[in-house]
């Protein structure tokens, strides 16, 4: 068999020559056997090729075992594509792969999520599968380009910690070299500290979050979308950039991502030009709930989404205003009333998707504020240095990835979108 034939990707032989000898390597998706033909269905990272094979003129080997196939390119126009590969060599490029736990050529996958989870490195290889995480990707690919174009710098922090970010009662305490350590809740003091630095900085990477629970809306570690903005005048500066951020990701889904979409009929949203906002206290109102209300609860963020769609046929809607006391220390009061915040959720599709919001940057309102915890500041000071030595009225936001694509697909559960969920019973594989 040659090897100086190009190799030829499955979504490309459609425009190709018919007649040219191609070369294929991928998986062996699927054998059917007829009377006197193979029906080989080859799969790489771009689809599936199919290839025709006479019978019994060569040993076709077991499905997902890794295969070249060098043949004659023929059209055919009830084949994939309208095209066929011919006159084929197959050559493994492994040993002979075991049956998979699962049934990758069915168009859908019927498995328990414990089974999907279980085989995980094996499941992902379906087409449905994996598209999901193509999705994913492209978003990615949307939020960064969207923040460069904005004059932002990427930036990474580190995932040891030594003190939690929000609250000591949710962290992973890990030795560090013989002293307590945690993992980042968020990059939320390093992305501050950094402003003052860059003035406008995001970050992907790993969040931990050390919460009893087990639900399908929480993993113990996530990715986070994380972005902070030096002067602004307010949350509502924030919330513009978030808008662009996810119109961004939108665009990139449909540009990167098309045949995903396709895949898993998934319903891409209009971001609005504007996003519809409500005032904590208007949502409480809206969803009947009481006003002394510290937070929305699942069933409220799902009938306030239904509101957004009912009202301003959007996937979105943005909360402000929330309590301060159910804020984290560093977030700014509502200069007009300080019981409330200058923060937001951004709901997509009824959940949460993104929180974010104005922060306070004066070294004197942290002080109050750290001390009003009981706590000292001198606790803080490796944080706090970058506000003594000035720092700009600023703000961000963070959207959790893998929840962005479960709406994106409408998924049950977190845990069918993420690669390899970590969560309060799972840590294989």
């Amino acid at each position: 068999m040659t090897s100086t034939t190009p190799r030829t990707l499955c979504a490309a032989l459609p425009h190709a020559t018919p007649g040219d000898t191609v070369r294929l390597q991928g998986w062996v998706h699927r054998r059917r056997e007829l009377a006197a033909l193979t029906f080989l269905v080859v799969r790489d990272r771009t689809g599936l090729a199919q290839v025709v094979v006479k019978d019994g003129s060569i040993e076709v080997p077991p499905e997902e075992t890794v295969v070249e196939v060098v043949g004659t390119l023929t059209a055919n126009a009830a084949a994939p594509g309208g095209v066929e590969v011919t006159d084929p060599q197959v050559r493994p490029l492994t040993e002979p792969a075991a049956t998979p736990p699962v049934e990758l050529w069915r168009p859908t996958l019927s498995a328990s999520l414990p089974t999907l989870l279980d085989h995980a490195p094996v499941t992902w290889r379906h087409p449905a599968q994996r598209a999901t995480w193509e999705l994913a990707a492209a978003t990615l690919r949307g939020f960064r380009s969207t923040l460069d174009g904005l004059g932002f710098t990427e930036v990474q922090t580190p995932k040891f910690v030594a003190s939690a970010t929000e609250s000591g009662a949710n962290v992973f305490e890990v030795d560090y070299f013989g002293r307590p350590a945690y993992l980042a809740q968020s990059p939320q003091f390093y992305k501050q500290q950094l402003v003052g630095v860059f003035e406008r900085v995001y970050e992907v990477g790993p969040v931990f979050r050390a919460e009893p629970h087990d639900t399908v809306r929480h993993l113990a570690e996530y990715v986070s979308l994380d972005v902070e903005l030096g002067f602004i005048e307010d949350h509502r500066d924030v919330l513009t950039v978030l808008r662009n951020v996810v119109a961004g990701m939108v665009d990139a889904v449909h540009e990167h991502a098309g045949g995903a979409v396709e895949r898993l009929s998934a319903s891409v949203p209009v971001v609005p030009d504007e996003i519809p906002v409500l005032h904590f206290s208007e949502a409480l109102v809206l969803v009947g709930a009481p006003a002394d209300e510290p937070d929305l609860a699942p069933e409220h963020e799902r009938a306030l989404g239904a509101w957004a769609l009912a009202e301003h046929g959007s996937d979105f809607v943005a909360v402000e205003g929330y309590p301060m006391r159910k804020r984290p220390f560093y977030t700014h009061p509502q200069p007009s009333d300080p019981q409330w915040s200058n923060s937001f959720d951004l709901l997509f599709r009824g959940l949460e998707l993104v929180t974010g919001g104005q922060r306070l940057h004066r070294p004197s309102e942290y002080d109050a504020a750290i001390r009003a915890r009981g706590e000292d500041p001198a606790g803080y000071a490796a944080y706090l240095q970058a506000f003594r030595h000035g720092m700009p009225p600023h703000g961000g936001f963070a959207i959790g990835l893998e929840r962005w694509v479960a709406r994106l697909v409408e998924a049950a559960n977190i845990r069918e979108v993420t690669l390899f969920p970590r969560d309060l019973t799972r840590l294989t594989p």
